[in-house]
């Protein structure tokens, strides 16, 4: 079915810019991990009942019957990759793909994806509007060795919340801006005069999964100096990373900040947003799924009723002012996904035209409905944002100044490692130990030392 709907093996991956360009009679599928009434529904229904009425409409009014149809998904992320992966290696699967960001790398590296301008051309791809809505920062989403391979469809960021009556109560500002890691360190050491509370959760260890590299280790590290990976090579047992793991170090150990036990939990990652949402956590680092999914008084898992005016919030510091990647003074990391084209499809071109529909203002703002969240485009931002001043916050603080995880596919056990190496300076390893038996795992997951920079 999936080749049939596709047609895709009669091109033979060799689609150019004039394929099929003027057929007046086009089919074509979209792929994503969303099915109605299960997981990510919204999106599911979105497709189903808003992109594919009003995008064969649209292609009717230019002439051309256009039939798409929908392949859904409600799988595990790790499932959809290896069922998407494996049909774009074997010339099958939709002809439009939902693609989380971090794997175009991976897809790209294994021939299964091709830059745009392979499949549509330069001037097809670099005339569409929509680029100068979408931040340099957020391509990065789409964007593997300065090729473009996708739309973007939507990001986030990392912020610093904070609680401002347990600011309050311990003599700090409720308009709390930290310019180092210090100024964190030192807020925290006020907060733990507070009976029961725990002053500082920056997440560690594995039982945290991804949220450790993602809300703790890797912004961490983009506030020393260097990226986590550059020019093909991957930061060891560097000065950054050993200062990134002495702060864990302080946070856990000399200065007990934060609760080592929390970080071996299974679900202490969901704990700590229920001690946030119960006033019993000062300061974590999170995305903006805490504010939205999480502590949203009228829907959030664990509803926060004062949210609005208890939670700050405020940009993530450098280790020092200016120290940061590009020697910025604030730093943040962010995830996103995408459309792709099929490199196999029939019909490229209105396969682009379908992308760019689905990425246009009037669509987005369709998926988002009465739920603001933070798409890739500024002018819908600037529309859909404006009465919740977090997401806004993000969209116009946060994301001009982010970065993306490296799209490779070392990148998970990398990841893994990270955070072993975090849980073990949380559990009383020194930092500098960790960070050598940090660099011995980067050894064994790449091979040896040449991919790896200190």
């Amino acid at each position: 079915m999936a080749l049939a709907a596709c047609g895709g093996s009669s091109s033979g991956g060799d689609s150019s810019p004039s394929l099929n360009a003027n057929a007046k009679d086009v089919t074509l599928t979209i792929t994503s991990n969303s099915i109605s009434g299960g997981k990510n529904s919204a999106g599911a229904d979105w497709i189903t009942n808003y992109v594919i009425p009003q995008f064969e409409a649209a292609e009717k009014a230019k002439g051309v019957n256009a039939k798409v149809t929908f392949q859904p998904n409600g799988v595990d992320d790790q499932a959809y990759k290896t069922k998407i992966s494996l049909d774009l290696s074997t010339g099958r699967g939709a002809d439009v793909v939902s693609v989380d960001g971090i794997w175009v790398g991976e897809l790209a590296d294994a021939g299964s994806i091709k830059p745009l301008e392979d499949l549509v051309g330069k001037s097809a791809v670099d005339s569409w509007d929509g680029w100068k809505q979408i931040k340099p920062s957020v391509q990065q989403i789409t964007t593997y060795n300065g090729k473009v391979y996708g739309i973007p469809d939507g990001t986030d960021g990392r912020v610093i919340y904070f609680n401002k009556k347990l600011f309050a109560q311990a003599g700090l500002p409720t308009d709390w801006q930290p310019k180092s890691w210090d100024d964190i360190l030192t807020a925290a050491s006020k907060l733990k005069a507070l009976a029961g509370v725990t002053p500082l959760q920056i997440n560690a260890g594995t039982a945290m999964g991804e949220a450790t590299t993602m809300q703790g280790f890797l912004p961490l590290l983009e506030g020393t100096g260097q990226p986590m990976y550059k020019d093909g090579k991957w930061q060891g047992n560097s000065q950054g990373v050993k200062d990134v793991l002495n702060l864990y170090s302080k946070v856990y150990g000399s200065q007990k900040l934060g609760d080592p036990l929390l970080q071996e939990d299974a679900k202490g990652r969901d704990k700590s947003f229920q001690e946030f949402s119960q006033n019993k956590l000062g300061i974590l680092i999170e995305s903006d799924y805490l504010w939205r999914s999480v502590i949203n008084p009228k829907s959030g898992i664990d509803p926060m009723a004062d949210r609005d005016t208890a939670v700050g919030w405020a940009k993530v510091p450098a280790e020092a002012p200016g120290k940061g990647v590009n020697n910025q003074d604030f730093v943040s990391m962010s995830g996103g996904s995408g459309e792709v084209i099929n490199p196999n499809t029939k019909y490229p071109q209105q396969a682009w035209d379908l992308i760019q529909f689905m990425n246009s203002p009037a669509a987005i703002k369709a998926r988002i409905g009465d739920n603001p969240q933070i798409s890739s485009r500024d002018d819908v931002n600037a529309q859909v944002l404006g009465s919740d001043p977090l997401l806004k916050f993000i969209s116009t603080q946060v994301l001009p100044i982010t970065a993306y995880r490296p799209s490779s596919s070392d990148y998970d056990q990398i990841s893994t490692a990270i955070q072993t190496a975090t849980g073990k300076v949380a559990s009383g390893t020194s930092s500098d130990q960790a960070a050598n038996d940090y660099e011995k795992s980067l050894e064994g997951i790449l091979g040896g030392t040449d991919k790896i920079f200190n």
